[in-house]
C-alpha cells in the first residue's frame, strides 16, 4: 500500500478531563488529557485530536488552556474540535496552538462557514466532522451533538457538499460502533472515501490491531482516530496513581476506583500497532529502535 497512514489518538475531553464512552454516551473519566497526549506523542503518533465533547451541548469551548498546555509540548498536527461556532472561534484556537479544527454543528447549521474558513486559513486547516447512525433501510444520517440531532442530510451527500465547499479533511465516526470495540463501519467508510477525493479518518469501533489494519485496507480509510484501545492501554501500562478528589464533578469516576479492565478490547500501544501494520505492507511513520522512520 502506497498511501502514508495517519495513527491518531482521539481524546474526548469534558471540563479539564479525559473521557470516554459508549456510542458517545455514558461518559467516564479515565484522567488528564495532557498525560495522554504527551506519552502518545512520545510513542510516535502522528496526529493528535482533542473535542470538546460537550461544547457544541453547553454552547461553549474550553480547550484554550489545554490546547496551550499541549502545544507548547508536543510538536505533531494538533486538531481541535467541540463548540466552534464562527470565524473568531476557528482563529482563536489556531492563536494558542492547534493547527486544525473539526467542525460539525457550525458546518451544518452554517455551510458558508467552511467556504470561509477554508479561503482565509487554508482547506488544509479545516476538518469536517460526520456523525452517521445507519438507519433499518441501510441508508447513512449525519448527526449532530454526539449522534442526538438529525442534520437533515444523508452521509455521502453531505460529504461530496463538505469537499466542494472547500474542506480539507473528513472525520467520520460510526456512532453506532463507537466505543463497542466490535470494529470499524468499513462500509460507511468505504462508501465516504471512494466518493470524497480529500482524505478521511475513519473513527468509532476499533477493539484490536485486526480492526484498523481492515478499516485502512477494506474501507480505504487514509487515517484511523483510535481512543480505547489506547487509552485503557495507557492507563494499565503507566499504572496511574488517581486519586478521585482530582475530578472533582466532571463525570464518572467508578472505573478508575475499581482497578478493572475491559475484555472487550485488546489493548496495544502506538508502536505496537505500527509494528503489525508494517508487517501487513501498509505504510506508516513507524517506531524502530527509538528512530522515527516512514516505510
Amino acid at each position: 500500500m502506497s498511501r502514508n497512514i495517519r495513527i491518531i489518538p482521539r481524546l474526548d475531553i469534558k471540563g479539564p478531563n479525559l473521557v470516554k464512552g459508549i456510542h458517545l454516551e455514558g461518559l467516564r473519566v479515565l484522567g488528564k488529557p495532557e498525560d495522554f497526549a504527551r506519552y502518545y506523542y512520545e510513542a510516535g503518533a502522528d496526529e493528535l485530536l482533542y473535542i470538546d465533547i460537550v461544547a457544541s451541548l453547553y454552547n461553549r469551548n474550553s480547550l484554550h488552556d489545554i490546547i496551550s498546555k499541549t502545544a507548547k509540548e508536543i510538536f505533531i498536527p494538533l486538531t481541535v474540535g467541540g463548540g466552534l461556532r464562527t470565524i473568531e472561534d476557528i482563529k482563536s484556537v489556531l492563536r494558542v496552538g492547534a493547527d486544525k479544527v473539526s467542525l460539525n454543528t457550525a458546518a451544518i447549521k452554517n455551510p458558508d462557514i467552511i467556504k470561509k474558513a477554508a479561503r482565509r486559513f487554508g482547506s488544509s486547516t479545516i476538518v469536517v466532522s460526520i456523525e452517521a447512525i445507519k438507519q433499518p433501510d441501510g441508508r447513512y444520517l449525519a448527526y449532530t451533538d454526539n449522534g442526538r440531532e438529525y442534520t437533515g442530510f444523508e452521509v455521502l451527500e453531505w460529504a461530496k457538499k463538505v469537499e466542494k465547499l472547500g474542506a480539507g479533511e473528513i472525520l467520520l465516526t460510526s456512532v453506532d460502533n463507537e466505543g463497542t470495540g466490535h470494529g470499524f463501519d468499513i462500509e460507511l467508510t468505504k462508501m465516504v472515501s471512494c466518493a470524497v477525493s480529500i482524505p478521511v479518518i475513519a473513527y468509532g469501533g476499533a477493539g484490536k490491531v485486526e480492526d484498523i489494519k481492515d478499516i485502512i485496507i477494506k474501507g480505504e480509510a487514509d487515517a484511523v482516530g483510535i481512543a480505547s484501545i489506547l487509552h485503557y492501554n495507557f492507563i494499565k501500562e503507566c499504572n496511574n496513581s488517581l486519586k478521585p478528589d482530582q475530578f472533582k464533578e466532571e463525570g464518572n469516576i467508578e472505573y478508575l476506583q475499581s482497578g478493572r479492565e475491559f475484555s472487550k478490547f485488546k489493548t496495544a500501544n502506538i508502536p505496537q500497532i505500527k509494528s503489525y501494520l508494517h508487517s501487513h505492507d501498509i505504510c506508516c511513520r513507524y517506531v524502530a529502535n527509538n528512530q522515527i522512520v516512514n516505510v
